[in-house]
């Protein structure tokens, strides 16, 4: 549910919620969420659920291609009949924003039919845009949460 501003009214920031007390933080929740936070919820949770709140109403909320594989994956589904030859198939969306935070900055990639925008220009892949981000050699999907970690 978005809220509309009013006037003189600014956009509540990540940072704001840092400095804001548990008070503040449940009347801020019922004021973007619309309804009452559960009793017992913790500060830091509820600092984290308000953080994503702010991220989709800033930037947007998932595609409706990362939508339908979060439905299938809660279903229990494959969202690719595709073989994956032992690993798992990481979702690859076809549109949509991908917002990483690196060492206390954010990171917003677009993807654009398949392209990567990052910082104004068109990247051939997301690992490349994690190195640029790093300094070091990552999975691109995987810095940006696309795939989960493997374990053995």
């Amino acid at each position: 549910m978005a809220r509309i501003l009013g006037k003189g009214e600014r956009q509540t920031s990540i940072a704001d919620l840092a400095v804001l007390k548990r008070d503040g933080l449940v009347a801020l929740w019922d004021a973007m969420i619309g309804i009452s936070p559960p009793r017992n919820v913790s500060v830091k949770l509820l600092r984290q659920v308000l953080a994503h709140r702010v991220q989709v109403d800033t930037f947007g909320g998932p595609s409706a291609d990362v939508e339908r594989v979060l439905r299938a994956a809660r279903r229990g589904k494959s969202v690719t009949s595709e073989p994956t030859h032992g690993a798992a198939a990481v979702p690859q969306p076809s549109v949509g924003v991908l917002i990483r935070e690196w060492e206390g900055h954010p990171y917003r990639v677009e993807i654009r039919e398949g392209e990567y925008w990052f910082q104004g220009r068109k990247w051939r892949s997301l690992s490349a845009i994690a190195r640029e981000i790093t300094g070091a050699h990552w999975s691109g999907p995987r810095f940006f949460g696309l795939a989960g970690s493997k374990t053995t």
